[in-house]
């Protein structure tokens, strides 16, 4: 009886939002630059609760909800209202002298009905940032935020219904049931950030009805380090990456790669680091996070199974702490080195020279992220050349996220398509191409008959 209801919610939704973007009303810039404004204030007025939501799902500090979450969203809004005047025109590009005379254009057009389905590590910014991105393009949206941070999920259906209509934005709550319904209805484009199994599972039921799909995956993002690295601000840095929001994230550190000659100093520094960072005692820290679920927790603890553990290892079930966790030469074929490890856990692994290390990265998928320290720019640069990935840093962790300019996404096993700032207009958009041709000149040898001689004709293609 539950599943019946469900797909009767999802049914009516879907219907209600395919007559409201029939309506065209969302093809007004002055429309959506109108919710996109209402949107950034109401998310202003209840940060605190969004805020105080982050806490009770992921206990996650106030300044890291701000700093990872809301003010990132913020920004995101401010950008759209900046770029939809100029973004929503249609652009006339340069026409070919094969169609003289006429006129070309590339007409921004949204792609109707989207499906969003969120994940539960930074629950608010992933969910509302493709979100904006969607409704600055036109598009009507239904969200499907994670079951797992229920908390945050309540409080965004609470904005999105104070915001928007019902049959332009929803918010749909529900376990895999509700997923498995909004999954056998045909949308015009889907969105989902998560893991690459429940990936491969969107993809093939995009592929049923053929709709274009985004998918922000994630992997094994490593983390190279070679002798002319600084310790010190190398550990710094790789340490605020690696554990923030309780190591939950896409694009932290998945493990080191360490020259075999500096291993020992770095790793007895990134001990250091952890202390100054979360204290002697992490489990007090007010700034260190917890651990999404029971479940998510069983499988971390699983990875420390027969590893030589040098530092940290702390558990407490009931609480859902799991401790920062610093593991020395796990053996590259161990589950810790083959899966995502999505959580406090940082292998540490030493490599003897370039070859070796690149026997070790070769045997890996594309990852999300890839990161270098080394005071060396040919290195750097031979490393960004030789691999492909979704997004590089040299000399720090994570920060590109920060940059709208810069697009984020992941390729092959770590996702398909970019978004963020413009990126995200662009992804939500189908860029329509028309060519508008007056009456008074056709080329000659157009129609048949055919000219009998091809050289004018190869002229004509090879110049214009």
């Amino acid at each position: 009886m539950e599943e019946i209801n469900i797909e009767n919610t999802v049914d009516l939704i879907h219907k209600n939002q395919a007559v409201f973007f029939s309506s065209q009303i969302t093809l007004s810039s002055a429309f959506r630059v109108k919710k996109l404004k209402k949107l950034l204030k109401t998310i202003v007025q209840k940060e605190k609760e969004i805020h105080q939501a982050l806490f009770k799902d992921l206990r996650k500090s106030s300044f890291e909800s701000m700093t990872s979450e809301t003010i990132f969203v913020e920004k995101e809004i401010r950008k759209m209202i900046q770029l939809l005047p100029s973004w929503s025109r249609p652009q006339r590009v340069q026409s070919s002298l094969l169609n003289f005379p006429s006129r070309d254009y590339i007409i921004p057009e949204p792609y109707g009905k989207t499906l969003l389905i969120s994940p539960w590590n930074y629950p608010f910014q992933l969910a509302i940032t493709p979100l904006v991105g969607a409704v600055a393009a036109g598009n009507t949206v239904v969200l499907k935020p994670s079951e797992f941070a229920p908390n945050t999920a309540k409080i965004i259906n609470e904005i999105i219904a104070e915001v928007f209509e019902p049959e332009h934005v929803t918010v749909l709550e529900g376990n895999v049931s509700m997923a498995t319904a909004l999954l056998k209805k045909r949308w015009d484009y889907i969105f989902f950030t998560g893991s690459t199994s429940v990936g491969k599972i969107v993809a093939k039921a995009a592929a049923e009805h053929l709709t274009p799909t985004t998918l922000e995956l994630g992997g094994k993002s490593p983390c190279v380090v070679d002798a002319s690295a600084p310790i010190k601000t190398t550990a710094k840095r790789i340490v605020w990456g690696k554990f923030l929001n309780c190591g939950q994230t896409c694009i932290a550190p998945d493990f080191l790669l360490v020259d075999q000659k500096i291993k020992a100093e770095l790793t007895q520094q990134i001990i250091k680091e952890i202390q100054k960072a979360y204290g002697e005692d992490q489990s007090l820290s007010a700034d260190y996070g917890r651990i999404i679920h029971e479940k998510h927790l069983s499988r971390l603890k699983d990875y420390l199974h027969g590893q030589n553990i040098v530092f940290g290892g702390n558990i407490a079930q009931d609480s859902l702490y799991f401790g920062p966790t610093i593991v020395d030469e796990p053996a590259l074929e161990s589950p810790l080195m083959k899966e995502e490890i999505f959580g406090p856990i940082l292998p540490i692994v030493s490599y003897e020279s370039e070859q070796h290390l690149h026997e070790i990265l070769e045997n890996g998928e594309r990852p999300l992220a890839f990161y270098v320290f080394s005071k060396k720019n040919k290195f750097v640069n031979s490393l960004f050349s030789k691999y492909s990935f979704g997004g590089g840093v040299a000399n720090d962790s994570i920060i590109h996220f920060a940059n709208d300019n810069l697009p984020f996404g992941g390729i092959g096993n770590s996702g398909m398509g970019a978004y963020h700032g413009k990126h995200s207009l662009v992804l939500f958009t189908h860029k329509k191409p028309v060519v508008k041709r007056s009456f008074w000149f056709d080329l000659p040898g157009r129609y048949a008959p055919y000219p009998k001689s091809l050289s004018f004709l190869k002229f004509l293609i090879k110049n214009l």
